[in-house]
């Protein structure tokens, strides 16, 4: 049952294969024996997954289900669950049990899905390896001495593992599209406000989006289906009519024009991805598309934007954990400040850390218009830039990362090392564009993700081309050497 996509799942549900309570123990089953490898997960929900497949399995019965229904789904340890720990990868949150769940979550119940737990993550989602996580860090199935990006490493990597079907995640500055890539998958994030962030905990909220990671396109859009929709409850959320996104997947490309930015073919880039990539390009050249090299020329100014514009968000959202109200607080404080310094310094990681002084700096007095202002007046050229590309091409297509997966460790002690992973995919985020990552190969066993960019609200085009892609090549459907051996033990 865990070879197969969503759609064939929820295919045997209806046909009565099996029942959602059956699929859901087997993926349980998986997740005790097989997760101790990667740590994929940070709390597992069973009792509560099989309470939802035995609800599914009576929907079933009844016929007239949502594609969703009895489908197990894991969600990253970033969206509120009500009475389910959700900690954000962090000691800070440890303790923390919401009151509520976020819409995400909720779209997901009335769906009929069942939920298998929450995943592992990069500490508030700051990180692009996943080894930042106060639970430990995750591995990679395809290689298991490395990284499976971050932050959205642990859906990555259960996912890839198949551990489940499917997975939430979310996008700051690539955190869906850089682990997807790493790890043989197709992850979408979603143009900004057409998910709902309410009940997702805040990183950097001008650029946070929450979106789907699955095997292939037809997967993503079943999930963005669900996940899509205005909600009242976030201001930032766009009240627009939610296509179904399964719908135009077989549409012909003939026609299309792929724009191919000068700036991601460069230095920096590792030669059997840009030899993938271009392989890529020629498939969608016999299915009717045509090529134009653009340029999108302030891209080498996204990452010093970024990491000022995030790191500040950063500072101020994060400035709610106090040890006052919820999560971690440090033993016998002396007075309040010691209270609010104790507790944050005991609380949080080191990269959140170092991300919160930054941002503090940047929005200080004297340094806000020389910083903060200055990284707001370049993200509006990046956006610019994406503009007047997208009046000559219909799609932007290049490198999701600039390398394969790392050894886990390498990059850790080098903070702007491991931001440039994100040197592709940040551009994305500050325009506030949708962006997909889906496989196109592999170097040295490791995956090897192609990046679609679409212009605003055009999801279903890119998972359109994304589809037709992958009804010419089989990468989204290779598996970890790993999981072969391990599939035949459980």
């Amino acid at each position: 049952m865990h070879t197969q996509s969503i759609a064939e799942l929820a295919q045997g549900l209806r046909k009565g294969d099996y029942s959602s309570k059956e699929l859901t123990q087997h993926y349980l089953q998986r997740i005790e024996q097989l997760d101790g490898n990667y740590n994929s997960f940070i709390s597992v929900t069973a009792e509560q997954a099989l309470q939802q497949a035995a609800q599914a399995d009576l929907r079933l019965a009844k016929g007239d289900t949502p594609m969703l229904c009895g489908i197990p789904i894991a969600h990253k340890d970033i969206f509120c669950t009500q009475g389910t720990r959700t900690s954000c990868g962090s000691k800070m949150l440890d303790n923390f049990i919401p009151p509520y769940d976020a819409t995400v979550i909720k779209h997901f119940q009335q769906a009929g899905s069942v939920s298998l737990g929450k995943t592992n993550m990069d500490e508030f989602a700051m990180g692009s390896s996943n080894e930042s996580s106060f639970y430990g860090l995750v591995k990679n199935p395809w290689k298991m001495e490395c990284v499976p990006g971050g932050s959205s490493g642990g859906p990555a990597a259960a996912v890839a593992a198949q551990l489940a079907p499917a997975a939430t995640g979310t996008d700051t500055g690539g955190s869906i599209r850089q682990p997807a890539a790493l790890c043989g998958l197709t992850g979408l994030k979603p143009t900004y406000g057409r998910v709902s962030r309410y009940g997702m905990i805040a990183f950097a909220s001008s650029l946070d989006q929450g979106g789907p990671m699955g095997r292939s396109a037809q997967d993503a859009a079943l999930l963005l289906n669900v996940m899509a929709g205005f909600d009242p409850q976030d201001s930032t959320c766009i009240d627009k009519p939610v296509p179904d996104y399964s719908l135009t997947l077989n549409d012909s490309i003939e026609g299309l024009r792929i724009g191919l930015p000068k700036e991601y073919f460069g230095e920096g880039l590792d030669s059997d991805i840009q030899k993938a990539v271009e392989q890529a390009i020629k498939v969608y050249e016999t299915l009717g598309a045509s090529i134009k090299e653009i340029s999108l020329p302030h891209t080498e100014l996204a990452i010093p934007a970024y990491y000022v514009i995030a790191p500040a968000e950063a500072s101020a959202n994060l400035s709610r954990f106090d040890g006052v109200r919820y999560g971690y607080r440090c033993d016998n404080p002396q007075d309040l400040n010691d209270l609010y310094s104790r507790s944050r310094a005991e609380g949080f990681g080191d990269e959140v850390k170092r991300r919160i002084l930054i941002g503090a700096y940047a929005l200080s007095a004297g340094y806000y218009d020389a910083y903060y202002k200055k990284a707001q007046c370049i993200r509006r050229l990046i956006k610019n830039d994406f503009i007047s590309a997208f009046e000559q091409v219909d799609v932007i297509m290049g490198p999701t990362t600039p390398s394969p997966a790392f050894k886990l460790g390498e990059k850790s002690n080098d903070p702007v090392t491991m931001y440039l992973e994100d040197i592709y995919t940040i551009s994305v985020n500050l325009a506030g564009l949708p962006g997909l990552s889906i496989p196109a190969g592999l170097t040295e066993g490791k995956p090897i993700g192609l990046q679609l960019i679409g212009n605003y609200f055009e999801e279903a085009k890119l998972l359109n081309i994304a589809h037709r892609y992958q009804q010419e090549s089989d990468w989204h459907q290779q598996t970890p050497p790993a999981a072969h051996k391990q599939n035949s033990e459980v």
